[in-house]
This record gives structure tokens, C-alpha cells and sequence, in this order.
């Protein structure tokens, strides 16, 4: 199978090509970047060919691509990709407004092309044995969440609004608005949110902390930041404390690391040991082609989060609960 990569804007463009150059049975084509020094680097860090333009790499035979462009690009991409037939694994936010994001879900639709989102932390074992135990009733009737997606400032693009569509609020909502449908089953229905700059001299949100309403019943919270500062040993989090009438549970997606101290090193460092969902998440985009399904995490699951981080925007605007979908 043939998988390329439209656009190297994205940070985790690296981990997916790393990803595609280990999975048995697949060939990493090609990437395409408008940045032509980037892609000609990661091209020939991933032993593989560097494409101009996106409609190039299109050009060729490959059964499917991984778009990781500037979240406003994704909808174009997408839709030159589909024309083409080509199968997509998107970045997330799936798009920056609903009206894109559905014309996408529409596109692949259309062509008969599988259309995914990188939600990775579905695929991390942790998780999925989370969602077995309180799909089991083991923790009774969820009551309450609580959760944080902490991250560190990342640059370029994500601090410009128009391309990434919003800031830490938007960037670390969809990802744990993905767990908690995927968890539960249940749509979010309602939110409240407070949203500001308090971190970092930058023009965009860099914290946010939501409550959220659940069909269900269940109220969970949410605390969305790049509060983590520079030389913290990693990236950020994402923890999920669930309470149930019948016991608790606490996931740390992202607990696997040693610490590592010693000479040479600056700060403490963390070293993972552990799961690879990165790899596991583009496993099954890989395996959803071949087998003609639907991944994992659909357009629909991606237009959902979005749904919760925008509505999350406005209730921030406007310090008023805001209805999910209106």
C-alpha cells in the first residue's frame, strides 16, 4: 500500500512518517510541502520523495495520504485529495468552522473515499481498557469528569488565528472531547467556558478551563493550556478522573517514562518506554483502506470535537452557556 504526506506544518507529520516507514506492507511515497526546505528535509530524513505541490504527490498511484498542514488548509487538501481518490487520515481539528468540516465529510462521502482523524489517544491501550471497564458497568452510572490536555507553547502557525482557527483552546479540546463520546457514548450537549492570554505575549488564547454537560447526565470539566513552560521534560498531558456511582477511575495517558537525570543533561528528561499510539492510529488508517471500513475515528467523530471547542469560544465570548450544534 502507498501513503504519502500532504504537508509538513504539523509537528506530528514527523511521528506518522515514522510510523509509515515501519508498518510491514506499506511504502511511504512521497510527502508534498509548500515549504520546499522543510519538505526536502523530511523527505530525506524518511528516504523518500519530495513533491512541490500537493497536487503532484496526488498525481501519482498512492492509495491514501495523511494530511498535516496548517489547520485552515486541511479542508483543501482534503477535498483535492478526495477528487483524486485518494483515502485521508486528518490532522485535528478536523477543520476551523463547521461549514468546512461538513463540506470534507461530504467530499470523501461523495468519492467513496475513507475519511479519518488523528485522534490518537483512542488508540493507546490504557484508554481502551478504560472504556472496556466502564463499558462494563463497572463503575456504575458516570457521575463526573474531570480532565486536562496541558501543553507546551508550540510555534508558527498555531499562534496565527486565522490558520489554526483558534489557540490552546481549540487545539487541546478536540482530543479529550473524542475520549469522552468515544468513553461514554454520549454527545456533549452544553458549555460553558473562560478562555484568555495569561501565559505568553501572544495574540491568541494559551488557557482555557470548560464545563461541559453531558446527554447522559454527567458533567465533566476540562482545563486546556500551554502552560507548560520551556525545559519541562515533556510535551504536556492528558488525564481523565472519572467518578461512578460504583468507584473511580484516573487515566494518565501519558505516564510511561523514565526520568532520566545524569551528566550531559541539562534538565530532567523523560524517556518513553511505552505505547506508540502515533503508530497504532496510523495502523488502522492503514488497515481501514484494505479493509474497505471506516477508521476508527470518523469525520463525523472529528466534526463533533469541533463542534464542542467552538461552542466553547463563544461561550467564552459571551459568558453564557453555550448549546453544542447552534
Amino acid at each position: 500500500m502507498k501513503i504519502g504526506i500532504l504537508s509538513f506544518a504539523h509537528m506530528h507529520a514527523y511521528s506518522y512518517a515514522a510510523a509509515l516507514t515501519r508498518l510491514p506492507g506499506v511504502e511511504f511515497t512521497g510527502l508534498a510541502d509548500d515549504d520546499a526546505e522543510r519538505g526536502q528535509a523530511a523527505a530525506a530524513e524518511y528516504a523518500t520523495r519530495y513533491f512541490p505541490t500537493a497536487a503532484d504527490l496526488l498525481a501519482t498511484d498512492i492509495d491514501g495520504v495523511i494530511i498535516c498542514s496548517a489547520n485552515a488548509d486541511h479542508e483543501e487538501l482534503a477535498l483535492a485529495a478526495a477528487a483524486r481518490g485518494k483515502h485521508i487520515l486528518c490532522e485535528k481539528p478536523l477543520a476551523t468552522t463547521i461549514a468546512a468540516a461538513n463540506r470534507m465529510i461530504a467530499a470523501c462521502r461523495d468519492n467513496n473515499v475513507q475519511l479519518g482523524v488523528a485522534f490518537p489517544c483512542r488508540f493507546h491501550p490504557a484508554a481502551r481498557r478504560l472504556r472496556e471497564e466502564i463499558q462494563a458497568g463497572k463503575l456504575g452510572r458516570v457521575m463526573a469528569i474531570r480532565a486536562t490536555n496541558h501543553g507546551s507553547l508550540p510555534p508558527g502557525w498555531f499562534l496565527d488565528r486565522e490558520k489554526a482557527g483558534g489557540g490552546a483552546v481549540m487545539d487541546h479540546t478536540v482530543h479529550v472531547v473524542d475520549l469522552l463520546r468515544w468513553f461514554l457514548g454520549q454527545e456533549v450537549t452544553r458549555v460553558y467556558a473562560e478562555a484568555g492570554t495569561l501565559l505568553h505575549d501572544i495574540a491568541i488564547d494559551d488557557c482555557g478551563l470548560l464545563s461541559l454537560e453531558l446527554s447522559g447526565g454527567a458533567f465533566a470539566t476540562l482545563d486546556t493550556s500551554w502552560s507548560r513552560p520551556e525545559g519541562f521534560p515533556t510535551w504536556g498531558d492528558v488525564t481523565v478522573e472519572i467518578v461512578g456511582t460504583g468507584g473511580t477511575a484516573y487515566l494518565d495517558l501519558f505516564a510511561q517514562n523514565l526520568a532520566v537525570y545524569g551528566p550531559g543533561e541539562l534538565t530532567t528528561r523523560y524517556e518513553n518506554w511505552g505505547s506508540d499510539a502515533d503508530y497504532l492510529l496510523v495502523q488502522d488508517f492503514v488497515i481501514s483502506i484494505a479493509a474497505g471500513r471506516q477508521p476508527l475515528v470518523s469525520g463525523l467523530d472529528g466534526l463533533k470535537a469541533l463542534e464542542v471547542a467552538l461552542a466553547a469560544y463563544r461561550a467564552a465570548a459571551t459568558h453564557e452557556p453555550v448549546a453544542v450544534g447552534n
